[in-house]
């Protein structure tokens, strides 16, 4: 209570002493074309999204934290000029969020998000979860194998981090239910295979957005160029191994480890806040097979793959890879979504376990559990609008630039961490590969540091997007597991601080032996960090101790 009354302080000062400020300054702006702010691209451009972060953390709001950090930054923009302030903030072409929620490809999104819920009630209602629970609960006898399966789907499903996120979330939440594993911990676990395993994946909307990163004139390819990405990038391999031996080791800390002994006594939630319906969850029927969930998301994966390559013109003739590479992720998933319901939808009725007033029923239902994310998503996206705005990403590309001379030894770890950096204070990773990539290329147009230092881009990227509270892969997590955000964030990040510490000991051994002319440095350093994350997760057993049995 006294930590919400500090934030509800903090915040109210915040935004009064900024009010007060605006008083102050001019009410027009002589030349609005060539406008700058006074703190464009300084360190406070970082502003907004420092107190979007930390009053989430503080308050445990997350629509109030977001909307505060939009105020400041449309504040800063307008240099403290409350007109200009709330025509930045509603209509900026560039950040405004009317804009934001105009863009073609965020209503992609945000319809892709509706489809994939109204499906999930589908499912829930016709059984098809239900089904699928009782059929794992012969197969699945330990949480240990709930986590496991867990990522392993996650894995499996390494098309689109947001599609991964849902799909994962809706299929194994009444499996780790069952065997009392938190909710926060299931975050984790789609968090974990989400981005991490997109990044890696050779066909991923990941891998075209990174593709699409490098320069048509720096005459290299980009999908090789990713390709050889893949060894090197530590935090993505790390992480993964960190599931596995975080599970079974059973050994969890930080906020994490009060999650989980609560759900070991049948709390799976710890606070009071419950942001999704659960009622429709764990619906019986007696027609239902397991089929009748595995099938609608099978056809998922299949129609989201076709329809990703149909944008990319794979049936006018190119050739599949490039398809993907050069695919439009929004378009694909919602023509992938709508196809993958109206199967859904005949085969339930053809099934006789879902009546047609029952499916129209999942409609509504569907929208309403996908209103908190969806919201989220939006004020996400005004707030990478507004730091963008105030020139964060021209801040961030100078300190690399500066540093990239004199200091090659260690610059794969300045890349990995001013890379993690921006993507957590903008919560995008691919807006961050798209900023830094091309000023990698500028210091290293070839050989194996141009290899490193992508890798420690792509790794730094995915890093700070696994942790940012203002991510939208974050924000997917929490909807896939159905746990409240903030508390997804706050049990998360003690283990990706973690995993990037060890991979920041990895870049500098990389950075290092590249400069001794070692080849093939990932072979060396890759088991090292899998090996270092070992012990550290004992030692951290040791002093906070395993996990209790079921």
């Amino acid at each position: 209570m006294k930590k919400n009354k500090l934030g509800v302080y903090l915040l109210v000062l915040v935004i009064l002493g900024l009010v007060i400020a605006s008083f102050f300054t001019s009410n027009t702006i002589a030349d609005p074309e060539n406008y700058q702010c006074d703190s464009y691209s300084t360190i406070f451009s970082l502003l907004p999204p420092v107190i979007a972060i930390g009053l989430a953390l503080i308050t445990k709001e997350v629509y109030t934290s977001l909307l505060a950090g939009i105020v400041v930054g449309a504040l800063q923009y307008a240099n403290f000029n409350l007109e200009v302030m709330f025509n930045t903030m509603l209509f900026h072409e560039e950040g405004g969020m009317v804009y934001k929620l105009a863009d073609s490809w965020n209503v992609g999104i945000l319809i892709f998000l509706v489809l994939l819920g109204i499906m999930v009630a589908m499912m829930n209602r016709a059984g098809g979860s239900a089904a699928f629970g009782k059929w794992a609960s012969k197969h699945i006898k330990t949480r240990v194998g709930a986590q496991i399966a867990t990522m392993m789907l996650g894995v499996l499903i390494f098309v689109d981090d947001y599609f991964n996120c849902l799909t994962v979330g809706s299929v194994m939440r009444p499996v780790t239910d069952r065997h009392k594993v938190s909710r926060a911990k299931l975050s984790y676990i789609i968090d974990a295979t989400a981005a991490p395993v997109c990044i890696i994946a050779p066909i991923s909307s990941w891998a075209a957005a990174v593709t699409s990163s490098v320069p048509e004139d720096a005459g290299i390819n980009g999908f090789a160029v990713f390709l050889q990405t893949i060894p090197y990038n530590l935090y993505a391999l790390v992480t993964l191994a960190m599931v596995v031996f975080v599970t079974l080791l059973r050994v969890d800390f930080g906020p994490m480890k009060k999650h989980e002994r609560n759900a070991l006594v049948g709390d799976l939630f710890t606070t009071t806040d419950r942001p999704f319906d659960e009622k429709d969850e764990e619906v019986g029927n007696p027609k239902a097979k397991v089929l009748d969930l595995i099938l609608p998301v099978a056809v998922l994966i299949v129609a989201c793959i076709m329809g990703m390559v149909y944008t990319g013109g794979f049936f006018d003739g190119v050739d599949f890879i490039t398809a993907f590479g050069d695919a439009d992720a929004s378009v694909g998933l919602v023509m992938g979504g709508f196809i993958a319901l109206i199967f859904t939808f005949i085969y339930y009725l053809l099934r006789d376990v879902l009546t047609f007033k029952q499916v129209a029923e999942c409609i509504p239902d569907g929208f309403k559990a996908m209103v908190a994310p969806i919201l989220i998503l939006s004020l996400a996206w005004t707030l990478s609008g507004m730091t963008n705005l105030l020139g964060a990403n021209e801040f961030v590309s100078g300190v690399v630039e500066g540093s990239a001379a004199g200091l090659q030894g260690f610059l794969p770890l300045v890349i990995f961490l001013v890379a993690a950096g921006l993507a957590f204070a903008t919560g995008t990773s691919w807006g961050t590969f798209g900023i830094l990539i091309p000023i990698v290329l500028g210091v290293f147009p070839s050989g194996q540091m141009m290899v490193i230092s992508i890798s420690a881009c792509l790794a730094g990227a995915v890093a700070g997007d696994h942790s940012s509270p203002i991510s939208d892969t974050t924000i997917m997590a929490s909807a896939g597991g159905h746990c409240n955000h903030v508390n997804h964030v706050a049990t998360q990040i003690p283990y990706v601080l973690t995993a990037m510490v060890v991979c920041g000991i990895g870049y500098l051994l990389i950075g290092i032996l590249n400069l001794v002319g070692a080849m093939n440095v990932a072979v060396i350093v890759t088991p090292i960090c899998i090996l270092l994350m070992v012990l550290v997760l004992l030692v951290i057993r040791k002093y906070a101790g395993k996990e209790a049995k079921e």
